[in-house]
């Protein structure tokens, strides 16, 4: 069908990506209808409709109130706003060539969308009037919060600045639009472009049979059967490099992996990222901060990128020690090989193995053998329905964007709460990692409307019919990922704006983290954790096992994490508008300044430091996840000190003060409503194993 003809029948029928969701399930996206062609023609259509709702706020003749001025604006652009949504579903989950080519168009146009309406001086104006004289205007507290909100969001992004520094916002925003697109497209065309090839079965030493299995399946999928293929993404190399006894293979595999990004040529992004980092600090001047790290972290709970880096420093002096004791631990088995072989980052997660069965009789490969992808999903829905009364619904009359999906209809005392989907497979034009996103966020503004969230992951298939086999890590990135949905479909308020997971982003990744601590109870493995052959559950001395090692390679994990988090913070500390700066000699540079010892590298190295540099959500911002686990020990020791990990009372009321809420409540204040005081942030270190020192 031509795009013409596509646009007629769009017409005839309704645009899927504008209209309103309709029904089953209070409304669904109708990706049945989607087409490629038809993304451009409805965004261009939703900007044209939202502005003239823009315009009729500004230009409203009566007096500013909230009503006329922060409701209206919440209730504006919705048609904009679904097929921007799935747009950026297509972009990250469905994302082939016409798709990528129709970002790199699209992205600054968006960009300078936004713009637009935050530089309305008009909008500003009144949005200024109504925010002033918010504490003499009856407002409810959660009106209130979202003037605050609103006006804060706008001021920051330049609402007030004069009309030429606007225009150079404007310019620097577009560009930057369009680098965060190359930066993304470079890093999946590296992790589709490269893969390590096994033609020999001799070269799978060590690999456990369910890997093998996996790899023999992508061999065969892109027609090299008899083969085994291992793709360049974290849940294919990650096991490999862990498992694969032939150190020249592991060095091999690990080099392609960390080079994402910065291998000479067309993908290289490099150049990508010095540009960015001088953009970004051009326009933290233009704002009137002192850096993009300033201007970050005055909008977070942190407040300062000092205060973010005393609790960086003060975590890194433990985390390094312990990893030079793990270290040293592996070089001595390495040393009682006779290979004189010095450990390198290619051999530690493999030597880390070793120590692990030789310091507690554990091996990851009989932990798999109990973590069964769908039982693991189960064991979610379980600890949700113990924690926050819900029950999940698989149901079959939901369209989806791809045939591996499953939809579930999400339940409490049998009225819908929303919808969740689950996209679990890595394939082609699919973004490496995990994820959530908010298809639909929740809120009773208008009318009441339930969410609609998502899980994403990229587990390697196996054979048809068979279970697919996940490691430790790979269940814990699941229930932590589930606890960002938990986070959407728990939201509990009225405006949009403040719903869900729209919090300060050194909060949001606190209930995420916070759920991966589920995973570890008795009561969930011994219902959910089954022999994927026999149907056993986990034997209770594997459990215990598991529990003594909780500690184990803390090191490793802390130090590498970071890393990565302080070069975030330090290359956007030393960015300025006019030095362009080696995103590689940075790297060596910042890790010798830090100690970081040789044998372990960044967890994402710059080049593919899609966090920090596909977007700016958390540039300046890595550093959340050490202060969300910070949040997240001391929350969970709220549960330990009553009845346990499902004691009612707590979870009651973890979900009335913090689950719920949104950013409808300031997160500090949402912290002390549920704990009755501060962050204990002695909490970590006593979790982590690290000695409690004082900052």
């Amino acid at each position: 069908m031509t795009p013409a003809a596509s646009a007629a029948t769009a017409t005839q029928e309704g645009n899927p990506l504008l209209d309103a969701w309709t029904g089953p399930h209070g409304g669904i996206p109708r990706f049945d209808r989607v087409t490629v062609d038809a993304f451009k023609p409805a965004i261009m259509e939703g900007m044209d409709s939202y502005r003239v709702e823009i315009a009729a706020i500004a230009g409203n003749n009566a007096a500013p109130n909230f009503e006329n001025t922060f409701a209206a604006l919440d209730d504006a652009g919705r048609p904009f706003a679904r097929a921007t949504q799935i747009f950026r579903i297509y972009t990250s989950a469905m994302n082939d060539k016409r798709m990528q080519a129709l970002e790199t168009e699209v992205a600054p146009v968006l960009s300078a969308f936004g713009d637009e309406i935050v530089q309305n001086e008009a909008l500003f104006a009144r949005l200024k009037s109504v925010y002033d004289s918010r504490s003499n205007a009856n407002l409810s507290p959660e009106q209130q919060r979202l003037a605050e909100v609103v006006y804060t969001s706008f001021a920051r992004r330049g609402a007030a600045l004069g009309t030429a520094e606007k225009a150079r916002l404007k310019e620097i925003n577009k560009r930057l639009a369009s680098l965060f697109t190359t930066f993304r497209q470079n890093q999946l065309a590296d992790e589709e472009n490269y893969t390590l090839v096994i033609n020999s079965e001799a070269d799978l030493a060590g690999l456990p049979d369910n890997l093998r299995t996996a790899a023999a399946g992508a061999a065969e999928a892109k027609g090299q059967k008899g083969k085994w293929l291992f793709t360049n993404t974290r849940s294919s190399m990650e096991p490999f490099i862990t498992y694969s006894s032939r150190r020249d293979l592991r060095e091999k595999g690990w080099r392609m992996w960390i080079m994402r990004g910065d291998n000479p040529g067309a993908h290289d992004n490099k150049p990508v990222i010095a540009e960015i980092l001088q953009l970004r600090a051009e326009r933290a001047k233009l704002l009137g901060f002192a850096s993009h790290a300033h201007w970050i972290l005055d909008n977070n709970m942190t407040k300062t990128p000092d205060a973010a880096m005393a609790l960086l420093t003060r975590v890194w002096k433990a985390a390094l020690a312990r990893a030079r004791e793990e270290i040293a631990d592996m070089q001595a088995i390495a040393d009682s090989e006779g290979t004189g072989i010095r450990i390198e980052p290619w051999d530690y997660r493999y030597y880390a193995e070793i120590v692990r069965k030789a310091k507690y009789d554990l091996d990851q490969t009989e932990i798999s053998q109990y973590l069964q992808l769908e039982k693991i999903r189960e064991a979610m829905f379980w600890a949700a329905g113990q924690l926050y009364g819900l029950q999940f619904v698989k149901v079959d009359d939901v369209p989806v964007y791809h045939p591996d999906m499953s939809v579930y209809e999400v339940q409490r005392d049998g009225k819908r709460v929303g919808l969740w989907y689950f996209d679990p497979y890595a394939r082609a034009g699919k973004s490496s990692g995990a994820w959530m996103s908010q298809y639909r966020t929740q809120e009773k503004f208008r009318t009441a409307i339930t969410p609609v969230v998502s899980n994403n992951a990229n587990f390697v298939k196996g054979k048809a019919r068979e279970p697919v086999l996940i490691s430790w890590g790979d269940a814990l990135t699941m229930f932590h990922e589930f606890g960002h949905a938990l986070h959407g479909l728990n939201s509990n308020i009225d405006y949009p704006t403040l719903a869900g997971t729209a919090v300060k982003r050194d909060f949001v990744e606190f209930p995420s983290q916070l759920n991966e601590r589920w995973l570890l109870t008795p009561e969930l493995l011994n219902q959910f954790a089954l022999h994927h052959q026999t149907g056993k559950p986990i034997p209770a001395d594997l459990v215990e096992k598991i529990q003594k090692a909780r500690n184990f390679d803390q090191g490793f994990s802390t130090v590498e994490y970071l890393a990565a988090a302080i070069y975030d913070m330090k290359i956007h500390l030393a960015a300025t508008p006019d030095r362009k700066i080696d995103a590689g000699a940075f790297e060596k540079q910042t890790m010798a300044e830090i100690g970081c010892p040789s044998a372990i590298v960044m967890r994402h190295r710059p080049t593919q430091f899609g966090h920090i540099f596909s977007s700016d959500g958390y540039s300046a911002g890595y550093y959340v996840y050490v202060w969300a686990d910070t949040l997240t020990a001391d929350v969970f020791e709220a549960f330990n000190e009553a009845g346990g990990p499902y004691d009612k009372s707590v979870a009651k009321r973890y979900y009335e003060t913090i689950l719920s809420v949104g950013n409808s409540v300031p997160p500090d204040e949402a912290f002390r409503h549920f704990r009755g005081r501060g962050v204990d942030t002695d909490a970590l270190m006593r979790e982590r194993g690290f000695p409690v020192t004082k900052i």
